[in-house]
């Protein structure tokens, strides 16, 4: 089984200058969904965005990819704290 936490500040945390400040919710867990939050540093949220959110689109398909392994579907928010 897939440790989703895990997956999810293995993605985000090489992006940020300040890891200390993220933050990881996991705010539902039923048979078929997950949903996260990711509260980063406002400063890093451009980085972990991406131009025309293209970074959390690429993260969002690694997440997707992992849970339809698991029959599961995902859903990740990205925030500024």
């Amino acid at each position: 089984m897939i440790n989703f936490e895990e997956l999810i500040k293995s993605l985000i945390l090489p992006l940020v200058a300040y890891p200390n400040d993220v933050e990881i919710q996991k705010l539902g867990d039923n048979e078929d969904n997950l949903d996260f939050k990711v509260l980063v540093n406002p400063d890093d949220l451009g980085r972990v965005i991406g131009k025309g959110g293209s970074t959390a689109k690429a993260i969002r398909t690694v997440l997707y990819a992992g849970a339809s392994k698991e029959g599961k579907r995902i859903h990740l928010d990205i925030e500024g704290k």
